[in-house]
């Protein structure tokens, strides 16, 4: 363990009088079962050294550390551990001081809290992350957070998991200092100061919580079991943060050790877990190399100031590219742009967001009513209407003025990209870029390759979705994609039910118990009932002989009712209200609609509605990943958790097919598709995983 065996997870060096460790474990500098036998290791040689006045732990490569080896999980624990680590570090007799930059997360902020100080570069992030992968803060992070910032700035941290930056870390306390030029050289000499000035082992268990009154805890709960909807690792930070207020330190250690467990070991927190995995995965292209070069993005045009298109727009502005935004008429250009500044106003209210900062993200977006306005972006992004003939029209005059080597886009939910390629001259530069509403929010990127799409223009859009904040997916073209083509085949089974004897909030309260926010039935009002019943119209040409039709959902609208938007759809709305109200209009339609169709209404259960719309999803699932049309399983449950609000506690429509068995999935299927609904006939690939005991995981 020494400079010079570069292998080695850890290294100690000595400059004057000063022991560095440095954690030098590439990618991220987890901290597994290496790195911590290494930190103790160097520890352990410095404590008796009469030479070494005090320590500096450090991280080498880009981070300091991106937390603990999440694949340890579940494996038998070894010893040290980050727990012992952490403790480790604050009874050290000499000073340690924490060195951090670039990343600090999880355990890579916990081992920090640990030591007897934290300085930082600029360029830090801080965050304890691991309420989003189901499980809390399990090495101190909710013991000592809380004494070092006060309970309620703790819980805000520890509840959101989000990342804060080095000033905000600074003005909390959780760094002591900022410092500039090289850090290494910077924190020795910070050490150095602290032993000349004969400076306190200053150990963060010993502090006392600030903000620790009961409502702060009470009002905490309040918040997130209702926004939580039945997570557990929420509400078991709150009890840990608590517990650090009202425990002395080495009980609060052992009752967060003790929510640790429980949560690790839950189904929910697999599934996050599975999903942390599956983001990363999705990233990757398997016939694209990892060093396929990139088309260069430094401007960007988007066609459409629509709500998508203004949120596209924004995505641009947010990641500092600019963008240019083509509309029909310079009236509606105004109008476009002035609902995306009233978009950045309304973040800025909320405190979200600094004036500055909307202003400099404006400045980045400009307006044009004319295409040749548009032909040095790098990238256009098409955002019209779901139209094939008005998007194949646009394509042709974006073929005649983009520059070459320019990056074609259309943001389509369903059409096919080919025959849009084919309205230009180069359908190897047009792919599609299936965003979601609201695109300046939702983190979905459904990336949709054509047949002639060049590789390097895959590449590079897939980098520009994680560049604009995204979490992009590459799918294959066909009619709805991945997403859209699995949720309509679960919203036309809901459908179905309704036909035969169901009500709209039956079949909601099912998707809610089972995690979703918002039943399809809700979902549908919120997006416009005429948008999908469009989408149907040009779907019947394909309707096979004998094939079902869902006729219900075209008589709502055809009455009129379209949802939100008109104060009335599958429910009726109250001004000023988007809560759904069941309305007795819409089940006479649906009792009418029944009767025409010769259906003898009968009792619906809630067990059938499950079955029939999450297995039809599943099943549809199946047959994607049988035709090519999504790579791996894991990216269909990227899609479903972060585009169509799957619960993440489930992990995914494929994943859940795999907790419940293919077996079972492919049981009630088969039962399902001969009682009540042919279109649930098995998929070969789901009959094939039911018949070898197989899970789409291994696929």
């Amino acid at each position: 363990m020494s400079a010079a065996d570069s292998a080695a997870p850890v290294t100690l060096d000595v400059r004057d009088r000063i022991a560095v460790i440095t954690i030098d474990s590439p990618p991220v500098n987890a901290m597994g079962h290496a790195v911590r036998l290494g930190i103790v290791e160097a520890l352990d040689k410095v404590a008796s050294d009469s030479g070494i006045d005090a320590v500096v732990i450090r991280g080498g490569g880009r981070c300091f550390s991106g937390g603990a080896d999440i694949r340890e999980f579940g494996a038998p624990p070894a010893e040290p551990t980050l727990r012992q680590v952490c403790a480790r570090a604050e009874e050290f007799p000499k000073i340690v001081v924490a060195a951090l930059h670039s990343t600090a997360f999880g355990g890579g902020l916990e081992l920090p809290l640990s030591c007897h100080y934290r300085v930082a570069d600029a360029t830090v992030q801080v965050a304890l992350p691991e309420v989003k992968l189901g499980i809390v803060p399990g090495s101190g992070g909710t013991q000592r957070l809380p004494r070092v910032i006060g309970a309620k700035r703790a819980l805000k941290v520890i509840l959101s998991g989000d990342p804060f930056p080095a000033r905000d870390a600074l003005d909390l306390g959780v760094i002591d200092a900022l410092l500039e030029g090289g850090l290494t050289d910077a924190a020795v000499a910070y050490a150095k100061k602290l032993v000349a000035d004969g400076a306190a082992l200053r150990k963060v268990r010993d502090l006392a919580v600030s903000d620790a009154e009961p409502e702060v805890f009470a009002e905490a709960r309040k918040t997130w079991e209702k926004r939580s909807r039945g997570l557990l690792a929420p509400l078991a930070c709150i009890d840990c943060v608590e517990a650090a207020a009202k425990m002395p330190f080495d009980e609060g250690m052992a009752f967060e050790r003790k929510l640790f467990v429980q949560c690790r070991d839950s189904d929910q927190s697999k599934a996050q877990r599975h999903l942390f995995f599956a983001e990363r995965e999705a990233a990757k292209v398997k016939d694209v190399p990892r060093d396929t070069p990139k088309r260069p993005i430094n401007s960007a045009a988007v066609v459409g100031c629509g709500t998508m298109g203004g949120g596209i727009a924004m995505c641009f502005a947010n990641a500092g590219i600019p963008v240019t935004v083509l509309e029909t008429s310079a009236d509606a250009l105004t109008a476009g742009l002035a609902k995306v500044e009233r978009n950045y106003a309304a973040t800025v209210a909320k405190g979200r967001l600094a004036q500055d900062d909307m202003d400099r993200r404006l400045s980045l977006i400009a307006g044009a009513t004319d295409y040749a306005d548009l032909g040095t972006a790098d990238i256009v992004i098409e955002a019209v209407f779901e139209e094939m003939g008005l998007k194949k029209d646009i394509f042709g005059r974006l073929d005649a003025v983009m520059k070459p080597g320019a990056i074609l886009a259309t943001n389509t939910s369903t059409l096919d990209i080919d025959e849009i390629a084919a309205a230009t001259k180069r359908p190897a530069d047009v792919i599609g870029t299936h965003f979601f509403s609201p695109a300046n929010v939702m983190k979905l990127m459904e990336n949709v390759r054509g047949k002639e799409t060049a590789r390097d223009v895959i590449a590079t859009v897939m980098d520009l979705g994680k560049r604009i904040d995204k979490i992009p997916v590459l799918v294959g073209n066909c009619d709805g994609f991945v997403g859209n083509r699995m949720y309509h085949r679960y919203t036309r089974q809901a459908y179905f039910l309704l036909e035969e004897g169901a009500l709209p909030q039956q079949i909601d309260k099912v998707f809610l118990d089972f995690g979703f926010a918002m039943g399809p039935m809700a979902v549908g009002d919120l997006a416009g009932l005429d948008v999908s019943y469009l989408v149907r119209k040009r779907q019947v040409q394909f309707l096979k002989p004998g094939e079902r039709w869902p006729v219900v959902a075209d008589r709502v609208v055809e009455a009129g009712r379209k949802g939100q938007k008109t104060m009335a759809g599958w429910y009726r709305y109250e001004e000023g209200s988007r809560k759904p109200l069941p309305d007795p209009e819409v089940q006479k339609i649906i009792e009418e609609t029944s009767a025409e169709l010769g259906i003898e209404r009968r009792a619906i259960t809630d067990q059938e509605i499950h079955e029939r719309c999450f297995y039809a999803l599943i099943n549809e699932g199946a047959k994607i990943l049988d035709e090519g049309m999504a790579q791996r399983a894991s990216d269909i449950d990227v899609i479903w958790t972060n585009g169509y609000g799957f619960p993440v506690a489930k992990g995914g429509p494929m994943f859940h097919a795999d907790q419940v068995g293919a077996r079972h999935v492919y049981e009630r299927l088969a039962h399902w598709a001969e009682a009540a609904s042919p279109a649930l006939e098995p998929a070969p690939l789901l009959e094939k995983l039911a018949r070898t005991g197989g899970r789409f995981a291994d696929l």
